[in-house]
């Protein structure tokens, strides 16, 4: 025997076969002059038994606690009524780290979230979180395939910004050496510059938003995925969110159904995420809203007690698009053939989970720019480099931001936006 077996493969390693495992301890249980020991690493567990014929190795096995880390040497058993089908016979321990007694059990783990959260620390090491951390790693890991693999260059953004992007309210202020700045609120206006070089990019990388919210899908600090394309438009959008969610969605099916399952993840509606994905129009919406028991008006924001009710219609992401000025940033350009309505785009993730996706078509005539900020009672001052790039060979161009933690959080069928990240920041919680 050389080297170490990771638990889920020492089944392949096959009955007989000698093998030395490395892990933590997940589960322990004395009985019948047997120790019982599952054991875990980042593959999965496997269920280790030590004899109390074996009495140096027993007297080891005795004093190891939940979370204890340890190594295990042994025969590989074919055992049905383990997890996985097969144990190993602990011939040794040759070593291992007993530790304090584990500060979670599963009665807390069942009663109290706060207890949870500021525990998070140590929580990360459960299955639960270890299943979404696995599928947050393959949805991390298809948006940078997708987009490398359709011509997108990755770029970076700076976090300190002088002015905002999505509104002055919800703008972290920090002292940047005697000067007021900020934290960013997304990369969009960075990236805009940078189609004029390598016109399709994106990045990801956190934004901040100082919401005192504490809805269940509301973060502090989130990961964005974020697209800039040049000559695109509304309809590019449409083509290259759902394409993006789709191959997504794929990824994780392909990779990760064995961590759905832990998680109690029915995969019928994943298993439906193929383009095209309907397309909604905001007047349609409302229609279908009212009809539910809401009384919108014309030009009403469609919040998310509005977009769980919509999404319920629908078995697949939606395109909810062209909504009216008011209710999006200034940077999104009106329709021309209906100026009160904005060539913008939501996508809504089904099941009640609402909002992943804000984009469309961005302003790129310089004066259109200059007047839509002044409608809004913004400076055009603060935007100086901003509108700059209207200057000199403008174009007509399109983006997008996806909400990761939002994504995660549909695709793993998670109840709160904070399980779908390892360290979730709201407004309550600056720690762990």
């Amino acid at each position: 025997m050389q080297g170490f077996t990771y638990v889920k493969d020492v089944a392949k390693a096959g009955e007989g076969s000698l093998v030395n495992v490395r892990g933590w301890v997940y589960r322990k249980r004395v009985t019948g002059g047997k120790i019982f020991i599952v054991i875990r690493d980042s593959t999965g567990v496997i269920q280790a038994v030590v004899s109390r014929d074996n009495e140096s190795v027993f007297k080891k096995a005795e004093q190891l606690n939940i979370e204890s880390s340890l190594i295990a040497t042994g025969y590989v058993r074919k055992e049905p009524r383990a997890p996985g089908g097969f144990e190993i016979q602990v011939t040794d321990i040759p070593w291992s780290f007993v530790g304090w007694q584990f500060p979670i059990n599963e009665d807390a783990a069942k009663a109290d979230s706060e207890y949870l959260l500021d525990m998070r620390h140590l929580w990360v090491r459960s299955r639960r979180m270890q299943a979404v951390l696995k599928i947050r790693s393959t949805i991390f890991g298809a948006i940078h395939e997708w987009f490398r693999s359709n011509g997108y260059y990755e770029v970076q953004a700076p976090m300190f910004i002088t002015s905002a992007v999505e509104g002055g309210s919800t703008l972290f202020e920090v002292n940047y050496f005697g000067e007021k700045a900020y934290l960013t609120q997304s990369s969009q206006f960075y990236l805009e510059a940078l189609i004029f070089s390598l016109e399709k990019v994106y990045t990801i990388a956190p934004s901040f938003r100082a919401e005192k919210s504490r809805t269940r899908r509301h973060l502090t600090e989130f990961w964005h995925a974020e697209a800039e394309v040049a000559w695109a438009g509304l309809e590019d959008m449409f083509t290259v969110t759902e394409n993006l969610i789709s191959h997504i969605v794929k990824r994780v099916l392909e990779s990760n159904l064995e961590d759905l399952s832990l998680l109690g993840r029915k995969t019928e509606p994943l298993e439906n995420v193929k383009p095209p994905f309907p397309r909604v129009p905001y007047d349609e919406a409302i229609n279908i809203l009212n009809k539910k028991g809401f009384n919108l008006k014309w030009g009403d924001d469609i919040g998310a007690d509005e977009e769980r009710v919509l999404t319920l219609e629908f078995t697949q992401p939606i395109h909810l698009h062209h909504f009216p000025e008011n209710v999006k940033a200034f940077y999104h350009r009106n329709d021309p053939s209906k100026p009160s309505t904005t060539l913008s785009v939501d996508v809504l993730a089904p099941e009640g989970y609402g909002e992943v996706v804000g984009g469309g078509e961005r302003i790129y005539d310089y004066d259109e720019l200059i007047n839509k900020i002044k409608r809004f009672n913004l400076n055009p001052e603060d935007y100086q480099w901003y509108i700059d790039l209207r200057k000199y060979g403008s174009v007509p161009h399109a983006g997008f931001g996806l909400g990761v933690d939002r994504l995660v959080m549909w695709i793993c069928g998670l109840d709160h936006i904070r399980d779908a990240l390892p360290f979730p920041r709201d407004m309550r919680r600056l720690k762990p």
